[in-house]
């Protein structure tokens, strides 16, 4: 397994086993939030394999990743004897049960009901007779949220409405209600937004591996493995380019919440197959000669400006050579065959060298049958040209080597659908074995002809999906580090910054929207292991209960963990009961949900005094936790009505969601500056600026009023020169307030370095081939082009005594570009011998009597202990209902979850 595979296995075993030694009745539940090609199929095996499974059930909402779990299992040596039973294949009453067996199938399939006699399908019965040890949800992300898998759970009416956010109350979708028995679930996912944000998992059932994690460790593999292959090394680079489309084209079809260019309505076509057609069929045309780069309107505008040939896909020379095998995602079945017909016509001769492959409608295939024919259609991919038409086929889950560029023609306005669809063409692609192997593509790309939306989808991704205590612009700064971002303006094709796409993602903020934003469900956790949490922590609820409107919460919590647990039973044994019993159920549903509605929206009405209190404070150096518990808690007890150690136990516990509430007072932040801004006002210029639980400093958060905008009041990107840009500010530490904004600009020059004398930093910098520019003769700082492939360095230099900071837009010395910096000369700290985290003196000195502290009970005392697990007594658990808890050692103690007191 590849470093990251053991980790996630690793790490979910962990889980696993902390849970069953707390509460064995509880069945645990990890997600793998992994992108394409981490290989969650392999090391899911693997997971199994150590944890000794010997029945593993993988439910898909995507039937065509089937033979990537077959060939996993039937092609590696680690698991010679294993059994593949699907519907297709090897049946389950044929296997041999003595071995272990994986049984393959759809959600649908295999937990839909007859439509006859509404009860389980009879050729699926024996899926509900095994008792499974592990039961996987494969591209869960599709799955979770989708009305027709939420029908099979028979949720009443008025949930479905409440639930509509996807807000974490634990009565919606959940995997409890199954019919079918497990010891444990796996959730498989490369864009769980919606479980993410819903907060529906703590941060201990989450491993995370996103695309920027996979380029660093790509780049930084060499240096930090040197002589050992890169097992990183065929994952492609990504590159996003954006058109913005010329006005005549543009013109038919705009519209939407941003008034934008409405790709749906551009390619809506009437018709079925052979008879299909464009509505717009002329404009659609036109669209066709403008990335072959040959729009008359477009061509007689570049002459006229004197600009260069734009670089548009099959025109652009270093584009077209790698295009031979492109996805090309339309809004619908008829839009795909009215664009075959549109290709087979006369004047787009051009196309006729491709082979246009339909993949949409029943006629193509279902599931992995229209995966065969279009790898059939390629024969020799090295050899063939094709065009891949589908509306929402093979865009999960699968895996085609050639396609090497993706043209997204749909309205799609989903993270999740937009970058499981583009992260199909990030496949690896290589001929040979061993030596002589060759890297068929280094690069991918993905081609949208609509800016805005592509902008909204990279700042969704990059900031949603990471879990560093970073800022908004150093994420997407991060990610597009590795995915570079290019847009074209009608004249030239510009590379877009960090802050250029937070200012056009947030275009449209209003005072109403940040108002829903506190507003919303998803910023308060409800479901039952957060009431479970609450619970087993008596300061915590009296806390709670001292707000008024919360008297009888311990009562009401106690209620609704108890009955739900006893409906998700009753729901298993549903075909069993009489329609009197039915009825009951229902009531009892009902008296459980009202009461767990009824928390989360007091919880709601809680958050919605946060931004009174920001408005109230004149702290904003700090982050607003600190602000919250250090600086103003007078001002927050009289607000909130609450005292901030308990607020803070609260957030501890999970009951509220850090992650939104950070974009919550980010977003509120931004529209405060922005509505004083005109005013001349900035009363916080040089400052911090901070979110929920983290801050930015002035050169993350201010650059974006300091600099260009991307955007003109015409709507066009600024151009970036590739001349030497005038000087600007370094980021030095300001001793004094700065003049004011009205005072007459001084004449700016380039900083001319004055000759530095050498330490240990540029000696360290220059063994690892980084190029410094040293100004720190001249009161300047020490500077490293570069971003985040110098990660690894940094944190070494770090832990050596020279800290440095990250500026997105560098400074003078930089040309502006990224870059980390420094002031100063610190004296170099020699490394400890002692290893990171809990030592084994440490833990060898742990005895009955000893103190320590869980993250979520709080401080206990050690009763008695062994090589595999220790028995605490809490100071916040009920000592008649829980005199201990009994959970593993030493593993608590490596992952963080318990310390020593």
């Amino acid at each position: 397994m590849r470093p990251e595979q053991e980790a996630a296995v690793d790490k979910t075993i962990a889980y696993f086993r902390s849970i069953n030694a707390e509460n064995p009745a509880r069945t645990p539940k990890f997600l793998w939030n992994a992108k394409m090609r981490f290989g969650k199929t392999f090391a899911t095996y693997q997971l199994a394999k150590k944890m000794g499974f010997k029945r593993v059930l993988v439910l898909t909402f995507k039937p065509a990743v089937r033979s990537a779990w077959h060939d996993d299992l039937a092609r590696h040596v680690d698991f010679e004897g294993w059994q593949f039973v699907t519907r297709e294949g090897l049946q389950y009453e044929d296997a041999d049960f003595n071995r272990p067996i994986v049984c393959f199938g759809s959600f649908q399939d295999f937990l839909g009901k007859d439509k006859n006699t509404g009860s389980i399908k009879p050729r699926n019965e024996w899926v509900h007779l095994e008792h499974w040890d592990l039961v996987v949800f494969d591209e869960y992300h599709f799955g979770a949220w989708n009305e027709n898998s939420k029908s099979l759970f028979a949720l009443d009416d008025d949930d479905e409405k409440s639930t509509a956010e996807a807000s974490n109350t634990g009565d919606g979708y959940d995997e409890s209600w199954l019919p079918i028995e497990t010891d444990y679930y796996l959730f498989l996912s490369g864009t769980p937004f919606r479980a993410l944000n819903s907060g529906e998992l703590i941060e201990e059932q989450i491993f995370n591996w996103t695309y920027s994690d996979e380029q660093r460790e790509k780049g930084n593999w060499d240096k930090v493995n040197p002589g050992k292959p890169n097992p990183y090394i065929t994952l492609p680079r990504m590159v996003l380019m954006t058109y913005q489309m010329p006005d005549e084209i543009v013109s038919i079809a705009r519209g939407g919440e941003y008034d934008s260019f409405d790709l749906n309505a551009f390619f809506e076509a009437e018709g079925k197959g052979a008879e299909a057609e464009f509505v717009f069929k002329e404009y659609v045309q036109k669209w066709l000669d403008l990335i072959r780069g040959a729009y008359s309107a477009t061509t007689l505008d570049n002459l006229k400006q004197g600009a260069e040939k734009p670089p548009v896909p099959f025109s652009h020379v270093p584009l077209l050579n790698v295009l031979n095998h492109t996805l090309w995602y339309l809004p619908r079945v008829n839009s795909c065959h009215a664009m075959a017909n549109l290709l087979k016509e006369p004047q787009n001769a051009f196309y006729h060298d491709y082979t246009v492959n339909v993949c949409a409608g029943a006629e193509a295939g279902i599931g992995a049958a229209a995966l065969d024919k279009v790898q059939e259609s390629m024969e020799n991919p090295l050899d063939s040209k094709t065009i891949t038409l589908t509306c929402g086929k093979l865009t999960t889950g699968v895996t085609v080597k050639p396609w090497t560029g993706i043209f997204m023609l749909t309205g799609i306005g989903t993270p999740e659908a937009y970058f499981q669809s583009t992260f199909r063409v990030q496949s690896p692609w290589t001929i040979g074995e061993g030596d002589e192997r060759e890297i068929v593509k280094n690069e991918c790309y993905v081609f949208d002809f609509a800016l805005d939306r592509a902008l909204r989808m990279v700042s969704d991704y990059s900031c949603r999906l990471s879990i560093q205590e970073t800022g908004p612009e150093q994420k997407v700064g991060e990610f597009i580090n590795f995915l570079p971002v290019l847009a074209y303006d009608g004249s030239a094709m510009r590379q877009v910054s960090a802050a250029d796409i937070l200012d056009i993602a947030m275009a449209g903020t209003s005072a109403t929207l940040l108002a829903r934003h506190w507003e919303s469900a998803l910023l308060v956790n409800v479901d039952n292991d957060t009431l479970w949490r609450l619970l087993a922590n008596e300061e915590a609820i009296n806390a709670l209960m001292s707000i008024e409107g919360f008297r009888n919460l311990n009562q009401d919590i106690e209620t609704i963990i108890n009955k739900s647990e006893a409906v998700k039973k009753a729901r298993k044994e549903a075909e069993k009961l009489t329609p009197k019993e039915k009825k009951e159920l229902s009531d009892e549903e009902k008296e459980f949900k009202s009461k767990r509605k009824e928390i989360q929206e007091k919880l709601i009405k809680f958050a919605t005094r946060i931004p009174v209190f920001m408005y109230l404070t004149d702290y904003r150096e700090e982050t607003l936790k600190d602000v919250i518990t250090q600086l103003e808690p007078g001002l927050f007890k009289k607000v909130m009505g609450l005292d901030v150690k308990d607020f803070e136990l609260l957030t501890t516990l999970g009951v509220f969601n850090d992650g939104l509430m950070n974009d919550a007072v980010y977003k509120f932040r931004r529209y405060e500056d922005s509505s004083l801004s005109y005013t001349g006002i900035n009363k916080h210029e040089g400052e911090r600026v901070g979110l929920f639980d983290t801050s930015l400093s002035e050169y993350e958060y201010l650059e974006l009023a300091q600099e260009e905008s991307m955007v003109t009041p015409e709507g066009f990107a600024k151009k970036v020169s590739s001349e030497p840009k005038p000087a600007k500010k370094q980021p030095v530490v300001r001793k004094e307030k700065p003049a004011a904004k009205t005072a007459a600009p001084a004449e700016k020059r380039a900083v001319e370095p004055k000759p530095a004398k050498r330490d240990w930093i540029i000696e360290q910098l220059e063994k690892a081939n980084a190029k410094p520019i040293d100004l720190r003769e001249s009161d300047g700082c020490l500077w490293v082009i570069g971003g985040g492939e110098l990660d690894a360095l940094m944190k070494e230099l770090k832990e050596q005594g020279a800290e440095f900071k990250y500026s997105l837009r560098g400074g003078n010395a930089t040309d502006n570009r990224s870059a980390w910096w420094i002031k100063g000369y610190p004296e170099k700290v020699e490394p400890k011998d002692e290893p990171q985290g809990i030592s084994e003196e440490q833990l060898a000195s742990i005895e009955p009597g000893s103190l320590v502290f869980h993250k979520a009970f709080g401080y206990g005392e050690v009763l008695d202990l062994d090589d595999s697990y220790i028995a605490i007594a809490f100071d916040n658990d009920d000592k008649k209902k829980k005199p201990y808890r009994k959970l593993v050692f030493p593993g608590t103690f490596y992952q963080g979850i318990l310390q020593i007191g």
